[in-house]
């Protein structure tokens, strides 16, 4: 950890940290939490709840709540708490595993939240029921791990393996006794069993079970398991498909829809062209529940030598920002030349189309698009550079970019997503120059990208942070 950083520096990286997705390893997103807790604790207080609301990264949100439950500001403790609540069962557990494996240490109040979590659960035995049935084995650990006892009802269900009678548990028993379609039917529908249980009790799929499966599930969990509904011959059968279709229609306009897990599971399970689109569409509407872009905006993208990932990125960035954006959009690729690039619609299928061409090749002058938007007089207040930065041809963006202002007589915030094995040179250039320069490490999962809306969609830097700032933190309510 550096010895001395600067408070542009540490907001950087934490803001920067968020765009990253390290996919259930919290010990590498750990160091930079770790980090702003300790030089700005009041502002990684407000910053953990507005990223409960706003962000995608479950391992950011759990590292956030475990952070707050192990502080010594009793405000951020309370937040931690309540925060805790609104977990499903397996995040509980590995904020639990977090604290103990890298704060060493489990509080009372941390264990208390954990008891309030459980014994809720437990007052409600249909919420309780449906608790185990998905994360049995997260709920045992939480019960074993903190050496809380369970309630008689909770015992039986997940220590003794003898549900009561007309529990949730107790009916996957049935269920996976019963042979008739119909009657499989009957006791999902009833009892709402989740898919992910349902397929895996289930010998037969056959469309009536399918339908009922469907019905029951949100429209998240359709996305989450097109895969598998694909393999199971969901897409084959008319009804069926109908049922996913209105599932899907509803996602892109429902409360916890990953904004890009639709695309993620277009790219997966090798879908027919009518349904890519409608997750296509999902990604679209949830993206712009995110906020809007109201400042004229350039995207350019490197396409140099050993930038395939660029390109990628880009494209993706490309159906982002057109989806959202209520100014002019230039899209730009470059390696010596500039490559201006047009998509007929707003759709990721139409950029992909737009971007066919476009291979990755030669040398790099990442001036050379923004001198094409100087001669064509094409004026914007926000940059969008996805490179490694590392310039090696003119004309040279820092010189350009002062040229530009000068001529066009605005002077556009740049933001840096990084790509690859890159270098800071053109944001030392800027810097020095006192330009507005952001900068973002793209590691990998498309997903995460709309953690950059609100930077996008924001006049400055500031203005988030200030933002962030009004977040109020939730006060524990004891029961």
């Amino acid at each position: 950890m550096p010895k001395t950083v600067t408070e542009r520096d540490f907001r950087l990286d934490m803001l920067n940290s968020l765009l990253t997705t390290p996919h259930r390893q919290l010990e590498k997103v750990a160091e930079i939490h770790e980090l702003i807790m300790e030089l700005d604790p009041i502002f990684y207080g407000h910053l953990a709840v507005w990223y409960q609301h706003n962000g995608d990264v479950r391992d950011h949100k759990e590292v956030f709540v475990a952070h707050l439950l192990t502080s010594g500001v009793s405000e951020h403790r309370d937040a931690g708490f309540m925060m805790l609540q609104e977990f499903p069962p397996y995040q509980v557990a590995r904020v639990v595993d977090f604290m103990k494996q890298h704060r060493n240490k489990v509080p009372r109040s941390a264990r208390t939240a954990v008891q309030r979590y459980l014994k809720t659960r437990e007052d409600k035995p249909a919420l309780f029921d449906r608790a185990v049935v998905r994360s049995r084995k997260a709920m045992k650990h939480l019960y074993a791990g903190l050496h809380i006892k369970p309630g008689e009802r909770a015992n039986a269900i997940l220590f003794q393996d003898t549900p009561p009678e007309g529990s949730l548990p107790a009916m996957l028993k049935q269920l996976a006794k019963t042979q008739e379609p119909l009657e499989q039917a009957r006791l999902i529908v009833e009892f709402r069993i989740p898919y992910a249980i349902a397929v895996g009790t289930i010998h037969q799929m056959t469309p009536t079970v399918l339908v009922a499966l469907i019905d029951a599930m949100t429209p998240q969990e359709v996305i989450n398991n097109l895969k598998s509904l694909k393999k199971q011959g969901a897409m084959d059968n008319t009804e069926v498909k109908a049922l996913i279709d209105s599932k899907l229609d509803k996602a892109a306009t429902a409360n916890r829809v990953a904004a890009f897990k639709s695309q993620v599971a277009a790219d997966a399970a090798d879908l027919d062209p009518e349904t890519v689109a409608r997750l296509e569409r999902i990604t679209n509407e949830q993206v712009k529940r995110k906020g809007s872009i109201n400042r004229p905006t350039a995207l350019l993208v490197d396409k140099s030598g050993s930038m395939e990932n660029a390109i990628e990125v880009g494209k993706q960035l490309a159906a982002l920002i057109s989806g959202i954006t209520e100014a002019e959009l230039y899209v730009y690729a470059f390696d010596n030349l500039p490559y201006a690039i047009a998509a007929q619609g707003k759709e990721l299928s139409d950029w992909e189309r737009a971007f066919q061409h476009i291979r990755a090749g030669g040398g790099t002058s990442i001036g050379a698009p923004l001198e094409a938007m100087r001669r064509r007089r094409e004026k914007v207040e926000q940059l969008i550079l996805v490179t490694d930065e590392g310039e090696n041809a003119a004309p040279y963006f820092p010189k350009v970019y002062t040229t530009y202002c000068e001529e066009l007589k605005v002077q556009p915030n740049v933001v840096i997503v990084r790509i690859g094995r890159y270098c800071d040179y053109i944001e030392r250039s800027l810097t020095e120059q006192q330009v507005p320069v952001d900068t973002f490490v793209f590691e990998g999962d498309y997903y995460s990208l709309p953690n950059l809306i609100p930077l996008l969609a924001r006049p400055s830097r500031l203005e988030l942070l200030l933002e962030i700032m009004e977040i109020s933190l939730p006060k524990r309510v004891d029961l």
